[in-house]
């Protein structure tokens, strides 16, 4: 985790940033993110990101707790230039910083999709960092209201042990892509739920790292947060190599650790 993420993950623990203070900010008629942007990637220039990467996300979400958001780099293909991480910023979530996306350096992965908690109407930016240095910003509006604090969802698969590891791969597509899905069983509970029973608030509890592997090589690293949503899921292409199996490894943020190794065919 950076010492920027860090700081923000302080801020959220010491009550600084709290759901009724990011609504007022929403709601009112200034920008976040500039402030955002200055504490996230303090000192740096944030260029256009239109014709680096783009987000799909939906104008207005069914659910808050689940927002689906896909991310695409849509570099030029005479660039020697390659994207080597996205941070996915939710300016108005009480920890902006929802998760970042290390690839690998061989990886080709120009697609990552994966759900997110939204808390009220924001905007959403994803800025991709190259492999020269330069920052570039893209952003989307999403409407949603609410998602860090929904109670999380009955747990009908009780004898699925939190932690759980699963992976699905596709075929190979025209570009000569494939596509895999790596889901984790963990509640990713956010801080701001509350217990039912208790009426006391549940206390966040959330996959923090994720690193995928086919064989040796490293596909991709994601430092996740809060605002992932329930059960995370992150599904994305990738340049196939000739590895025989993909190796997944993750940890939460109570140091609690997860390994599974599966077979490298895709479904069929």
């Amino acid at each position: 985790m950076t010492t920027n993420r860090r700081a923000l993950m302080a801020l959220f623990a010491g009550g600084l940033l709290v759901p009724g203070r990011v609504r007022a900010a929403a709601a009112g008629d200034t920008d976040r993110w500039p402030d955002l942007a200055r504490l996230i990637f303090p000192g740096e220039v944030l260029r256009d990101g239109a014709s680096v990467v783009e987000i799909d996300a939906p104008y207005r979400a069914e659910d808050a707790a689940v927002v689906p958001v896909t991310l695409r780099t849509t570099l030029d293909a005479r660039t020697p230039l390659q994207v080597r991480k996205i941070t996915l910023v939710i300016d108005a979530n009480p920890v902006p910083v929802a998760a970042t996306f290390t690839l690998g350096p061989e990886a080709g992965i120009d697609r990552i999709a994966t759900r997110v908690r939204v808390d009220d109407y924001t905007n959403i930016h994803a800025v991709a960092e190259l492999s020269d240095g330069a920052l570039y910003a893209a952003s989307r509006f999403v409407k949603a209201a609410g998602g860090c604090s929904a109670p999380a969802l009955k747990q009908t698969a009780g004898d699925i042990p939190l932690g759980t590891l699963r992976f699905r791969g596709f075929p190979a597509n025209d570009t000569g892509l494939r596509e895999a899905q790596v889901m984790v069983r963990h509640p990713n509970y956010s801080g701001m739920q509350m217990d039912q029973i208790s009426r006391l608030y549940i206390p966040a509890d959330f996959v923090q790292s994720l690193r995928i592997h086919q064989a040796d090589r490293l596909l991709l690293t994601i430092e996740g947060g809060i605002s992932v949503s329930e059960n995370p899921s992150f599904r994305f292409s990738f340049r196939p190599g000739e590895g025989k199996t993909f190796r997944v490894e993750a940890a939460d943020s109570q140091g609690r650790q997860f390994s599974t190794t599966f077979p490298a065919e895709p479904a069929a």
